[in-house]
């Protein structure tokens, strides 16, 4: 799920927060980086594929989040521009020296997009569903510290405790993305144990609440989700002005990115969040004429990979993906697939040069946290030879590889028929893999039947997926990382680890959580990445620079290295003048 300017990211890593005794009174991002802007207008942005859900409990899937981040707010917010924290729905904060409660007072006043009050019992019914085992929220991996739930306590209506376990090493940033959920229209659901079931796509507008810029308006299915301003939002300008400026904001479905670019060209669309190298070469041809700003924001946190499905629950259900997992399961056979593949083609051909190869999930973006030692493997298919010889693999006259038992190895891919770039990639990786002898297919279907199929079922061989960082700290990644993760994608059913190595990447990403030292800590991770690069339990291929744009006459629009990166300030964007505002366009 970015960083306007590299130059930030060493700012924000190496402050790792002294936890001294003291109260910060903020007000919000530093003067002079967004200008006052007139109300009014709407702004549509493309999606690529419909969100699978509106609850913050559950959502997973990039387009879910897009809509969840518009209509929700957090407690303590990082502005994606300048890195930093700045206070959202709780206006200060005390930590105690020892780093292990954190107090906050709360914004008095605030209203939930229904009307309803907020409070601090709002607070703590939030974090009590996010922090459920049963739940299985994505968020409560990061509310684990020293492996026990922080504790949450009322202090007041509007004043609240949080006591963790152990010092904390991110402190603050923790409370960053945890959206406040409205107790009550929840509790209900809760108490049930049905809120894993709440606001869904069908639920009425007016049952769903939330605490950001914007509430649902209408959800049309294959075509729309359109949110409308919300009028109780707490947030002003500095000339006292209510956010968000914009009336509606909408989320218009295209099928791909060629589509997505065509209704970018014609006006149809105003701000776009993750071009492709060659479409934003051919946009810079006609930015003038166009009335675009385009940027290529550099780095990114987004890392693409090949999945392996190494899921333990398949066999009774789909047994030919489970004899073929027998070879995923052996790291010769993961090793030599990495070994074959041409990440620098990938760099080349898909990205235009415009992206960086990986080893790890920690790309350059991540700078202060990257592991140097570990090089980015050269193609080598006398090594991936060798490796699955070692594994008792062999080849027959016509060249194609056969397992130990002589059955052919035969896979397939599967990626997402609306993104070009991973078709584009898992093509490339299908001709690595083809001489080795390897029969591999690549099967595309659109993302939230992919998803499914993944998150759900585990009805696939292997994958070409990408995953953006939620900050530029590496806790975001730990629900893909631990074995009890929400998203630990190879193995969705592990509740606890199942191999030495992933025990140690547990125990490894719980210790740097609680670590105050930044080099004690990046000593940490260091090894959490020397794990990652030899078990490969996916196979990082590239990371691409942030392109966006928008159009010339969008206001405050600030591209940033966290997810969404041009949609990320959607309550500070606005149309400098009645000209430029597309109000009425028909889409």
């Amino acid at each position: 799920m970015r960083l306007f300017n590299f130059l930030f990211l060493p700012v924000a890593l190496f402050v790792c927060v002294t936890l001294a005794a003291q109260t910060k009174n903020q007000r919000g991002p530093a003067p002079g980086i967004f200008e006052p802007g007139r109300p009014g207008g709407r702004l549509v942005i493309a999606a690529r594929s419909e969100p699978k859900t509106l609850n913050p409990v559950t959502a997973v899937d990039q387009p879910s989040r897009n809509v969840v981040h518009r209509i929700t707010s957090d407690l303590i917010h990082i502005n994606r521009y300048t890195q930093k924290t700045e206070p959202a729905l709780a206006t200060s904060w005390t930590a105690s020296r020892d780093g292990k409660r954190f107090t906050l007072n709360l914004r008095r006043g605030v209203r939930f997009s229904d009307g309803a009050p907020f409070d601090a019992d709002d607070v703590i019914f939030s974090f009590k569903v996010y922090e459920d085992e049963k739940v299985q929220s994505p968020q409560r991996s990061l509310l684990l510290v020293a492996g026990q739930p922080i504790r949450v306590e009322k202090l007041s209506a509007y004043k609240v405790r949080f006591t963790f376990a152990a010092p904390y090493a991110v402190a603050e940033r923790i409370f960053d993305s945890i959206a406040i959920l409205p107790r009550h229209q929840l509790s209900r659901d809760y108490e049930e144990g049905k809120i894993d079931q709440a606001w869904t796509l069908s639920t009425p507008p007016e049952k769903i609440a939330g605490l950001g810029p914007f509430r649902l308006k209408k959800f049309v299915p294959g075509e729309r989700t359109v949110l409308e301003r919300n009028p109780y939002y707490w947030k002003v300008d500095s000339r006292g002005q209510r956010l968000p400026y914009l009336d509606e904001l909408t989320f218009l479905l295209v099928p791909n990115q060629d589509a997505e670019v065509l209704r970018f060209r014609a006006g149809d669309t105003q701000i776009t969040g993750n071009l492709s190298s060659d479409n934003f070469t051919a946009l810079l041809k006609d930015q003038a004429q166009l009335r675009l700003k385009l940027e290529d924001a550099g780095s990114s946190l987004e890392y693409n990979f090949l999945l392996f499905n190494l899921n333990s629950d398949v066999e009774s259900r789909f047994p030919e993906i489970a004899r073929r997992q027998k070879w995923f399961m052996d790291v010769r056979f993961r090793q030599a697939v990495s070994a074959a593949i041409d990440r620098d083609a990938i760099v080349k051909l898909v990205y235009q040069g415009r992206a960086s190869a990986l080893v790890t999930n920690v790309t350059p973006a991540y700078k202060p946290w990257i592991n140097t030692a570990i090089p980015v493997p050269k193609r080598s298919v006398d090594r991936a030879r060798q490796l699955l010889k070692a594994a008792g693999f062999s080849w027959k006259a016509d060249g194609k590889l056969i397992d130990p038992s002589g059955l052919p190895v035969e896979f397939s891919i599967l990626v997402s028929s609306s993104n070009g770039q991973r078709s584009q990639m898992a093509t490339l990786v299908q001709d690595d893999l083809k001489q080795l002898g390897m029969n591999v297919s690549v099967s595309t279907m659109e993302f939230r039947a992919m998803a499914d199929r993944i998150l759900d079922a585990h009805n696939f061989d292997t994958a070409m997926l990408g995953l953006g960082g939620g900050d530029v700290d590496p806790n975001p990644a730990m629900s893909m990382w631990m074995s009890t993760g929400a998203t630990h994608m190879w193995r969705m059913a592990e509740t606890r680890p199942l191999s030495s190595w992933q025990a140690e990447i547990d125990s490894l990403l719980e210790k740097q959580m609680i670590t105050m030292n930044y080099q004690k800590r990046k000593k940490l991770y260091d090894r959490v990445q020397e794990i990652a690069a030899e078990q490969l339990p996916i196979i990082c291929l590239a990371s691409p620079h942030i392109l966006v744009g928008a159009r010339s006459d969008l206001g405050n629009f600030r591209p940033s290295v966290l997810e969404h990166y041009s949609l990320w300030n959607a309550d500070e964007l606005f149309w400098r003048s009645p000209s430029s505002d597309p109000n009425g366009r028909k889409h």
